[in-house]
């Protein structure tokens, strides 16, 4: 049964979709089947993979077949696309799934929808790799729910543990009620300048704060993960030979290490 985590952060701008994409991309050279579902509406990680116009049908169509009863097999691996990569599939998103917040609200077990899809096709991956919007809105509970562990990206600046308190909390509470079972696999420091005292003391405090639960692998700061998602790539087939894609193929081999399935 494959293991599905969610990459999760609810501030924005902390390398969430960029770690999901290259992440997944790096497992998928890795030959480890991978499925990468993009839960955030603005949909930069199916763009990231090279999905540049919206499809007919997407998670969101999927997350409605699932509370009208309708969802098959068929149906779903429909929706799922190939990449450029051959062990990474993509199950993408769409500026309709911003809907599915209000439609939540008072549908009946609310919480266990992507659960429910996603249990579908769980034996047919390794790893299924959530990217999350940034907020902890009804998709994210959602996320929590279906997903069994969490890396949480943390950007080496000023407000990086802002809000983390919030999110920490958040993930106890789902914890608690819905989803007993979630762990934290550990938080992955991002954007990291060797050159500013400032990322050092980050780095101290998220160690601080974390304990064992950091990656050893950190993310540094790199003009090509930037340029990447505007060519729809992941840096790995984008410039293989950048600290960027040698950075997040170390990742990829450390959360293999701790999630070997």
């Amino acid at each position: 049964m494959g293991k599905i985590v969610a990459i999760c952060n609810q501030k924005g701008g902390v390398g969430k979709t960029t770690t999901a994409v290259n992440l997944a991309a790096c497992l998928g050279a890795l030959e480890k089947k991978v499925l990468l579902v993009d839960m955030d509406p603005q949909g930069n990680a199916s763009q990231g993979l090279g999905l540049i116009e919206f499809e007919d049908e997407d998670i969101y169509d999927a997350l409605t077949w699932a509370e009208n009863d309708e969802l098959t097999l068929e149906k779903l691996n429909g929706v799922i696309k190939n990449t450029e990569i051959e062990y990474l599939k993509l199950l993408p998103s769409s500026t309709d799934l911003a809907g599915i917040e209000i439609e939540l609200v008072n549908a009946e077990a609310r919480e266990q929808r992507l659960k429910t899809v996603l249990s579908l096709i769980q034996d047919d991956y390794d790893y299924i790799l959530i990217d999350t919007p940034p907020s902890l809105g009804l998709i994210t509970v959602n996320v929590l729910t279906a997903a069994q562990s969490i890396v949480i990206p943390i950007q080496c600046e000023y407000y990086a543990l802002q809000g983390l308190a919030e999110l920490l909390n958040t993930i106890r509470l789902v914890q608690r009620s819905l989803n007993e079972d979630l762990i934290i696999d550990g938080a992955l420091l991002t954007m990291y300048d060797s050159r500013l005292s400032l990322s050092k003391q980050v780095v101290e405090e998220v160690q601080n704060c974390f304990s064992e639960r950091v990656f050893k692998t950190i993310i540094p700061r790199n003009v090509k993960l930037g340029e990447a998602p505007s060519f729809g790539k992941p840096i790995l087939l984008y410039d293989i030979l950048c600290v960027g894609s040698k950075k997040y193929m170390e990742l990829a081999e450390e959360f293999v290490e701790i999630n070997y399935v």
